[in-house]
């Protein structure tokens, strides 16, 4: 019984001093404790106006040893009314006697709803949440910036439109452009794609972009995933381009991004200059029985493989394949070949009647993760690749002519950091490399650099260096 009684004491004793150490020590009144912040500046980004925002937070600290009233807490500022906070749960404008416990943490929630601008130039609403803590008052600076938009909803277009760069358009379902309309859209213009929404030619599309002012369509999705992730890395936004047989698209400095299955056409003429398709959760493009031609342009980040070609004729000249997609395993080629001939190992004939696939690449690199070609062997196939670099060990033959293989074009892209760049590094085998063989459409390269000999869609510069994130 003696025994017993020596281990249960020792043992109550220790309970005891666990249980007094978890009572609330009591709060501290001295100006000297007070809260700190996660940042100082919350910048919630562009927002559209005349509508609510994304929500934003931040996080508010007690690093002292017992716990911290927060006496007030308020919006200020010129901007104030535009703002709406939440903190630690509670919806408001002013907020009182606010306790945070000995080394814990609250969140602070913000929401904005900005009036238009009546300019297309956007617009920065200031403001800022302060807090009074034993007397002291610090404060988190919070700004947004309003951009007045274009609300597109189920629009068909019947007659020809042109799409200026006044403002940026938003997209709510689909545009659609009916057969024989033409869609032009300006230098500069943006249009933002709500989720689900696309874009359907059954006309004529023609995005006429420059290297000063590209065409971009993306997501309407703004700010940031996580931290400094932005939402612009982020596939499947918006669901992409549909061609219908016996329509035409022309993309010319332009930028197609964030979504779902890219661009996909059937029967279709599709041209691509000095262009970027890039980040699709399926394939950046998938052309059956199309006409398409391509010159620097850059196809890149897709999870189901780049281009799928089956059957058509294509050309593709001084173009970058590169796949370093980040949301999936990526399940195919990043160049894929259907309808190449009769024999198995080449792919079936579909029945369709029409012409098996013929298709150039010349002067192009085709790099990145996973299998570069659907086919290895391309033998008794109407399939060249000309002065490329290519991922795949192999040697030439009647297909493959003058290759680079199994180099890598050191692409300034680091995957781990989040950050797609395709231009090269000084030590590149494509710079000078290309042949002089196949004429281009335009003199320049994407970024407006006059072309040279170089492989690939984007012309080396010893300025790159200076120009990207290292």
């Amino acid at each position: 019984m003696k025994n017993l009684k020596t281990i249960i004491f020792p043992t109550v004793f220790i309970v005891l001093l666990l249980a007094q150490a978890c009572i609330e020590d009591g709060y501290t009144n001295s100006p000297s404790d007070q809260i700190s912040f996660s940042t100082d500046t919350l910048d919630m980004g562009v927002i559209f106006t005349d509508e609510p925002s994304p929500t934003s937070r931040f996080m508010v600290y007690n690093q002292h040893s017992k716990s911290i009233s927060v006496s007030d807490i308020h919006l200020a500022g010129p901007d104030a009314d535009r703002f709406r906070i939440n903190v630690d749960g509670i919806s408001g404008q002013t907020f009182s006697n606010v306790d945070i416990r000995s080394k814990d943490s609250i969140f602070v929630f913000v929401e904005a709803t900005l009036p238009t601008n009546g300019n297309p130039a956007p617009a920065v609403a200031d403001a800022r949440v302060e807090f009074t803590t034993n007397g002291i008052l610090s404060s988190v600076a919070i700004k947004a910036t309003g951009q007045d938009v274009t609300r597109l909803k189920a629009l068909t277009i019947t007659e020809d439109m042109v799409l200026t760069p006044t403002q940026p358009y938003v997209v709510f379902d689909s545009i659609t452009i009916a057969p024989q309309a033409t869609l032009t859209i300006e230098p500069g213009t943006q249009l933002l794609f709500h989720d689900k929404a696309m874009l359907i030619v059954r006309g004529n599309l023609n995005a006429a972009g420059t290297a000063e002012q590209p065409v971009e369509m993306y997501g309407d999705r703004t700010g940031n995933v996580v931290s400094d992730i932005s939402f612009d890395i982020m596939s499947r936004q918006w669901t992409g381009i549909l061609f219908a047989p016996e329509s035409k698209g022309t993309f010319e400095y332009a930028d197609i991004r964030n979504t779902v299955q890219g661009i996909v056409a059937v029967d279709a003429d599709l041209t691509f200059v000095n262009s970027l398709v890039r980040n699709s959760a399926m394939l950046d493009l998938e052309a059956y029985d199309c006409n398409v031609y391509a010159e620097g342009s850059q196809f890149s980040e897709a999870g189901g493989g780049l281009v799928y070609l089956e059957g058509g004729v294509s050309d593709f000249r001084n173009c970058t394949f590169a796949n370093y997609y980040l949301f999936s395993a990526l399940s195919g080629a990043a160049i894929q070949f259907a309808h190449l001939s009769d024999d198995p190992d080449k792919g079936l004939d579909n029945g369709s009647g029409a012409p098996y696939t013929k298709a150039l690449f010349a002067n192009c690199i085709v790099y990145g993760n996973g299998t570069d070609l659907s086919h290895g062997d391309l033998s008794g196939t109407d399939v060249t690749f000309d002065t490329c670099l290519l991922k795949s060990q192999g040697s030439d033959d009647d297909n493959f002519l003058n290759c680079l293989w199994d180099q890598d074009p050191l692409y300034y892209t680091v995957r781990e950091d989040y950050y797609f760049n395709y231009r090269v590094k000084p030590d590149s085998p494509v710079i000078g490399a290309a042949s002089p063989n196949y004429k281009l459409e335009t003199t320049q390269d994407f970024y407006g650099r006059t072309r040279n000999n170089d492989i690939g869609a984007f012309v080396f510069s010893t300025e790159d260096a200076e120009d990207v994130q290292l």
